[in-house]
């Protein structure tokens, strides 16, 4: 059957291209480094006609829902979507950048398939643009999202999954969550994110195979994932970097990265008692977050991403007035410039009504300083009181307010947003950023960052 449907999709693909722009041109497709070429005059990555516009994506999808609902699966297929567009509108300018509004669109599509007997397929794309040059723009499909740059295409997640009594196995691009914590999540490894807006991120997703055993008190989750994933860093020459003053004077060029070559192996172990909640894990594999060389040729700087071992666990228990959550991870590895360390956090939530309360304090203990030149979010995150709260106005209305402050008062974020949903698609959203503290702290460098944000979003 799904050889079928390939079939039919090749000859809807052929029946349809007045939805594409080559307008009837041949169309080439090629995979080379991890992407997905698509060029609508017959040419392969790097000749003439190799672009590809959002207009196609949408085209494929609706070709693919066509597609596979002329093979008998209409009963069986769900889609969901959303697009949205965002304004960031920042006060003040900073060195190198002096952009102060940045507008981005987004369109996100994912559908899953259902083929019976336990298996289904799941898929989702991203088509996005942005005014601040954040977004590629070339017509390429990214698979692995490796990319400096956001792709402007790129395949969110795309996996079978097979459901069997107390076993899931899932393979392919896929999302995969650790920790029980709310506020910071030290044991979460597998979870590459995008911080080219460092304080408003999105998670990324991983080339992987996960096999999931739950006898409904205890789970066993084993993972193995081959191809490395890293998180996506701020681009050099934009606000979300800041260099040190006598860095500023000269040009610094932005030389790529090296990966690693070896996969990443992982296994988490809860258990769901009387009265608590607790897990286990163990990862090896490699830092998503990187570290920084000179690259003295090139007058500029390198990522490459060290070999990290993590142990951790995490904990939660509920009490009369408050549940009680607590995680923790242990950083080594073999990487003799990478510093090993803990990762702790402790905190306590409650519903009160309408009302939704977290606080709590991330700490850290470094206990093999190799003094790194890294970006590190996490560990920027750490030794701070952390706080969370929302309030649900009505049906439709609702207000969050977020924070961090660190310990020696240093740096400081806070984060409100007003909520509102207009009909049974539409939500609106208005928030503020305030952002203060010295230059030499990981959150006060980007006292000059504090900035608006206007969303919409459609959803189907």
């Amino acid at each position: 059957m799904l050889i079928s449907g390939v079939r039919h999709l090749y000859f809807r693909l052929s029946q349809h291209r007045g939805c594409f722009p080559w307008q009837g041109r041949s169309l080439a497709v090629a995979a080379r480094n991890g992407v997905l070429w698509f060029s609508g005059s017959g040419t392969l990555p790097g000749g003439r006609g190799s672009e590809w516009s959002v207009v196609s994506l949408a085209g494929v999808c609706g070709l693919l829902v066509l597609a596979l609902a002329d093979v008998g699966w209409s009963q069986t297929f769900s889609q969901r979507g959303f697009l949205e567009t965002r304004l960031a509108v920042f006060p003040s300018i900073v060195p190198g950048d002096s952009g102060r509004a940045v507008g981005e669109g987004l369109l996100r599509w994912e559908g899953t398939v259902k083929l019976g007997a336990g298996f289904q397929v799941t898929g989702g794309m991203d088509a996005r643009t942005d005014t601040h040059l954040q977004t590629v723009r070339t017509g390429s499909v990214s698979l692995d999202d490796r990319s400096v740059r956001r792709p402007a295409l790129a395949v969110r997640r795309l996996s079978a999954i097979y459901n069997r009594g107390r076993l899931t196995v899932e393979a392919g691009r896929q999302f995969i969550r650790w920790g029980k914590a709310d506020l910071l999540n030290p044991t979460d490894r597998f979870a590459p994110r995008d911080f080219m807006n460092v304080v408003n991120s999105d998670f990324l997703g991983v080339t992987a195979a996960r096999a999931t055993y739950d006898t409904g008190t205890t789970s066993l989750d084993l993972v193995w994932s081959p191809w490395f994933t890293p998180s996506r860093t701020p681009l050099l020459n934009q606000r979300w970097v800041v260099l040190p003053p006598e860095v500023r004077r000269f040009p610094l060029a932005d030389a790529g990265a090296r990966y690693p070559g070896r996969g990443q192996v992982g296994a988490r172990v809860n258990h769901v008692g009387r009265g608590y909640e607790a897990s286990v894990m163990v990862f090896d594999g490699v830092n998503h977050l990187p570290l920084i060389e000179p690259v003295f040729a090139l007058g500029g700087v390198r990522r490459y991403y060290p070999r990290l071992t993590m142990v951790g666990g995490d904990a939660a228990v509920p009490l009369p007035w408050f549940t009680v959550k607590a995680e923790a991870g242990y950083y080594g590895g073999s990487n003799p410039a990478a510093d090993r360390y803990v990762i702790y956090v402790i905190q306590a939530e409650r519903q009160s009504g309408e009302w939704s309360f977290v606080g709590g304090y991330a700490g850290e203990a470094v206990t093999d300083r190799r003094n790194p030149v890294d970006f590190a979010p996490d560990r920027g995150m750490a030794r701070s009181f952390l706080g969370r709260a929302g309030l649900t106005i009505d049906a439709n209305q609702s207000v969050a307010f977020e924070t961090a402050v660190r310990q020696n008062g240093k740096g400081m974020f806070l984060k409100s947003e007003y909520t509102r949903a207009i009909g049974a698609h539409w939500r609106a959203a208005a928030a503020f950023v305030l952002i203060q503290g010295s230059d030499r702290d990981f959150l006060g460098q980007y006292n000059r960052n504090s900035h608006g944000l206007l969303t919409l979003r459609y959803s189907f």
